[in-house]
């Protein structure tokens, strides 16, 4: 296990001021709660727990991006149930805490380590808070949604601002949206108009754009074994497991079973690039969704910059 005192502080990777904050579900000790919830700041939540149980019962069926659990609560009771949980939700890191030295910290520093959990946060100094948002901030880094919208921005570079305000919305908004009539709702635009200039532009329906990432998202929490796929669609608003099999049938010509063993998050995303955007960049990089121009009006040429 690597103990993290002072490193060079890294930039968080921001979108828009929509996103959410991640959330840290925790089992910590009263003070540690406190002090946790300061360091906060508005970048994390954290949800806290009394128990190991809790706090699995919260990474199985809540939306959780990362763990964080006190050296100074953590119980060889709680061995198996820790061990589960690196086991299952590898997609999700798990962090252990130290602010106080006892007579358990050591044992109880190494039999985290012993079941996966391989970052100890030394937080006895101010440093050590500093080390948890910048973390933190990483893990933010390589979510699914920034990672999307990390690789879109250098595809769209110079896109008007409403064809990248599209692409935000897809993998950013939440409740997610699925279909033409929720994204035209949140552009500003009748769901036919917005349907009329992706066909006038040549370009694949935003029904398309909206379907395939949905399971760009979905692929990547699927890399987690321990959670189910009932629970995978509940977490991405389908409206039951049924809709989200027809939705991978539809799309993919497969089983969520299937779609399960062949896809990873960045092979979906790739698949998304490669189907949705490569073959359009040069459109992309000049389409107005949100807008019209006037008939009369020449095309720009014009690059914008976010």
């Amino acid at each position: 296990m690597r103990t993290i005192r002072h490193t060079r502080p890294i930039n968080p990777t921001t979108t828009s001021s929509a996103s959410r904050p991640l959330t840290v579900a925790t089992v910590l000790t009263p003070l540690e709660r406190v002090r946790v919830d300061v360091a906060a700041d508005g970048m994390f939540e954290a949800v806290h727990r009394s128990s190991m149980d809790e706090l699995a019962a919260d990474v199985r069926e809540q939306r959780v991006d990362a763990v964080l659990v006190s050296v100074a609560r953590y119980d060889p009771q709680s061995t198996a149930r820790m061990a589960d949980v690196v086991r299952e939700f590898p997609r999700i890191p798990a962090f252990a805490l130290l602010t106080d030295m006892q007579r358990s910290t050591p044992h109880s520093a190494l039999e985290l380590g012993r079941v996966g959990v391989r970052t100890l946060i030394d937080a006895r100094s101010p440093s050590g808070w500093t080390m948890l948002r910048d973390l933190l901030a990483r893990e933010r880094a390589t979510d699914v949604q920034y990672q999307t919208l990390g690789a879109l921005d250098g595809d769209l570079a110079g896109a008007p601002p409403d064809c990248w305000r599209f692409f935000e919305l897809l993998f950013t908004h939440r409740p997610y949206l699925s279909s033409v009539r929720q994204m035209g709702r949140h552009m500003n635009v009748v769901p036919g108009t917005l349907m009329s200039r992706f066909y006038r532009a040549k370009l694949p329906s935003p029904k398309r754009y909206i379907d395939v990432g949905r399971l760009v998202r979905a692929a990547r929490l699927l890399e987690n074994p321990g959670l189910s796929i009932t629970t995978v669609s509940r977490q991405l608003d389908y409206s039951s497991p049924q809709a989200f099999s027809r939705h991978v049938r539809c799309v993919l010509g497969m089983s969520p079973v299937a779609f399960r063993s062949s896809y990873t998050g960045e092979s979906m995303l790739e698949r998304f690039r490669t189907e949705l955007i490569a073959p359009h960049v040069e459109t992309l990089r000049q389409f107005r969704p949100a807008t019209a121009p006037p008939g009369w009006y020449p095309r720009s040429q014009t690059r914008y910059v976010r």
